[in-house]
């Protein structure tokens, strides 16, 4: 069996190591020569809209899949046309678009921040009086870790950040004072399985995730499964799908969902009896879907921009490090470390030891 994968960075890396145990080929379609996933499989160097690539891939792929929401949705369709793909068309083509998204989970019951559509800075201007300040100004497509992205705090503010985002479509967000942010991460197969990991609480920093913990037991987790299942369902959805959501006054608000596995699952390689790579696998074949049960306390702390040595995290007991082989740039994940360990004390102090190796390699 050969999986296809749009994208070979570091998520299909470990889709494809998750995947190695069960038999499974690879063929990644990536326009990077050095894409970090490539000598794990057959790689396919091209423009994600290269039609005789796309042809390539869909007649040696027996199911095709993603790593990351900002392929062209026509490059999903043109392939679904031709073999299997998972996540549909139609789940890339709603995370793709943020107000089609906000508009998407209003309509299935998930509550959102109050937000519009601005196309002008006269827009923008207009609708504050109701959406107030503070308030985040976002790029409606190709925004992530923080990309496309700016803070209002007063009226000042506005004609800087429209011009910042260069006059392309854009929605405007009411801010959320969160106590904290969480995200919720679930599988569903072909024949309609479902099954969910605990909640992971996130710590981003400059729009970037940081660290993530597992929390078993999470007095959201019932909320967010009910969220996580309306998605799923009125998208008849198929693989890992994670939903990011905002705690307020004992609520949670929906951010954004990503139609792939997630780097705030990453503890589930070590701290999962099923990881969420396998089990995104599992479900595009149609697999049974493997338990999401926590093993212990667990949590993952990216690196960002800098590489850690190996010898200084695995000398932290029940640190996993993960490199991968990606040439360290500024703002760039290039590997992360999970923990698992028995207590949520030694759970703190093994993970704030990690990110403080994680911000001496960033400050690097």
């Amino acid at each position: 069996m050969k999986v296809g994968i749009l994208g070979a960075g570091q998520l299909a890396r470990m889709i494809a190591l998750a995947g190695f145990p069960l038999g499974l080929e690879f063929i990644f379609l990536d326009p990077a020569a050095d894409a970090c996933a490539n000598r794990l499989g057959e790689h396919l160097q091209g423009d994600y809209n290269d039609v005789s690539l796309l042809a390539q891939l869909a007649e040696r792929a027996d199911v095709v899949t993603y790593e990351f929401e900002n392929v062209p949705s026509t490059v999903a369709e043109f392939l679904s046309a031709h073999t299997q793909v998972h996540p549909s068309p139609q789940a890339l083509a709603v995370a793709q678009d943020r107000l089609i998204e906000k508009n998407f989970f209003n309509g299935i019951g998930i509550p959102t921040p109050a937000y519009a559509a601005v196309n002008s800075l006269e827009d923008l201007q207009a609708v504050m009086a109701d959406i107030g300040y503070p308030a985040v100004l976002k790029s409606r497509t190709q925004g992530y870790d923080g990309k496309g992205q700016s803070v209002l705090k007063t009226v000042d503010d506005l004609a800087a950040a429209w011009h910042k985002l260069e006059g392309v479509p854009a929605i405007i967000e009411a801010f959320v004072p969160f106590t904290r942010e969480v995200s919720v991460i679930a599988a569903r197969n072909i024949a309609g399985d479902i099954v969910y990991y605990p909640l992971s609480e996130n710590l981003h920093r400059g729009g970037i995730l940081r660290v993530s913990e597992c929390k078993t037991d999470d007095a959201m987790q019932e909320q967010a499964q009910t969220y996580i299942t309306h998605l799923l369902e009125a998208l008849d959805y198929v693989g890992v799908l994670a939903l990011e959501l905002f705690e307020f006054n004992g609520k949670l608000v929906a951010n954004e969902f990503a139609p792939r596995v997630h780097n705030s699952g990453h503890w589930t390689i070590e701290g999962a009896q099923t990881s969420q790579f396998e089990n995104h696998l599992r479900a595009i074949l149609n697999l049974p879907l493997g338990a999401t049960t926590a093993i212990n306390k667990a949590a993952m702390v990216n690196f960002i921009g800098g590489l850690p040595s190996s010898e200084t995290v695995l000398t932290i007991p029940g640190a996993h490090l993960h490199l991968y082989g990606k040439d360290p740039r500024k703002g760039r994940k290039v590997a992360h470390a999970t923990i698992r360990t028995e207590t949520d004390k030694s759970l703190a102090e093994l993970t704030q030891k990690l990110t403080q190796i994680a911000d001496q390699v960033d400050d690097s």
